[in-house]
């Protein structure tokens, strides 16, 4: 089987061809999060670059695979994790991949390299352990009810994990429960564990299971503006009306002078209230002269916990419990 991936578009594609791989320089990372960047990645398998209607061009790379998954599982995390990790996230990966094929047919291939899809960074962070780990659960994906599972997967659940309805949409997966995950709050105190299995730009987010950020009224209603097109005028309050179980707030009313606007899913909410992207929409609200959102995990909190799962890997525990436990 292969996959099609969608690396970058841009006006001019620059690239250059080597004995058995292609770079691809300017490729940007993290679009729209806090690690946002550029990056020159080198790449195995074939590319295609397709110019569009618009005049741009799209750099697509057809690859098998399981090679796709070894990139995945060392662009996700650091191909240094403890192998159980990574044959958790090989799993999983393949799963996800194998359910969403085609996630972007509208536009000419199957998946995106990025987050909105899965991480797929070439080749440069990818090593042995991370070939071993797609060997040894060749064929393997996790299914209920007859189906593929879409095992949806972030950075750090800060606790507990969420459920799916409360990020997308309203269908629940018995398989993406809510539970609990004490496994993750014991990595932010453990930097040389940290440095293990995060990749280097990662490692630069050290608050990631509890952080707190803080806004001026005047800072808050230009972020709003900026994100959401809606001048709520001076912020009064923002409302929590909704929270999933890990207590991710799925549902957000913003009370300005102007008007009041109501915003709803967690991706949504980060977005909105932030010049890049929250780390969750798990937060607290303290309002006095200013707001201050004292916040707790890293993504949206669905699925396997990839901090957590490393941790239990650390502590010996084999993958397949690591996947009962955060897929039931």
């Amino acid at each position: 089987m292969n996959i099609k991936v969608g690396i970058l578009t841009a006006p001019r594609i620059d690239w250059e061809q080597r004995e058995r791989t292609f770079v691809l320089k300017n490729v940007r990372i993290g679009i729209g999060f806090h690690w946002d960047r550029y990056e020159q990645q080198e790449f195995e398998g074939q590319l295609t670059i397709r110019t569009n209607a618009d005049g741009t061009q799209t750099a697509i790379n057809t690859i098998g695979l399981e090679d796709y998954l070894t990139s995945v599982i060392s662009s996700e995390m650091s191909a240094e994790c403890p192998l159980e990790l990574l044959k958790a996230h090989a799993v999983i990966a393949r799963s996800w991949v194998m359910r969403a094929v085609e996630h972007h047919l509208h536009e000419g291939y199957d998946v995106c390299a990025d987050d909105h899809c899965q991480r797929y960074e070439g080749i440069r962070r990818r090593n042995a352990k991370a070939v071993e780990a797609v060997r040894m659960t060749a064929g393997q994906v996790l299914m209920y009810d007859g189906q593929i599972c879409d095992c949806r997967y972030h950075k750090c659940c800060g606790g507990r994990t969420e459920e799916y309805e409360t990020c997308w949409e309203d269908v629940h997966y018995p398989y993406l429960e809510s539970v609990e995950c004490p496994y993750c709050a014991e990595a932010q105190q453990n930097p040389d564990l940290l440095r293990a299995i995060l990749n280097d730009y990662d490692q630069e987010t050290v608050d990631f299971h509890d952080w707190s950020v803080t806004y001026t009224p005047q800072q808050l209603r230009a972020i709003i503006r900026d994100k959401s097109g809606v001048d709520c005028g001076d912020i009064q309050d923002l409302i929590p009306l909704q929270r999933g179980p890990s207590g991710r707030i799925s549902r957000l009313r913003i009370v300005g002078s102007h008007c009041t606007h109501e915003i709803a899913k967690e991706l949504t909410i980060r977005q909105t209230l932030s010049p890049s992207t929250l780390y969750s929409s798990n937060f607290q609200i303290k309002h006095d002269s200013s707001f201050t959102l004292i916040g707790h995990g890293w993504g949206h909190g669905v699925g396997l916990c990839q901090i957590g799962a490393a941790v239990m890997a650390q502590k010996g525990i084999a993958y397949d419990a690591i996947l009962s436990h955060y897929y039931p």
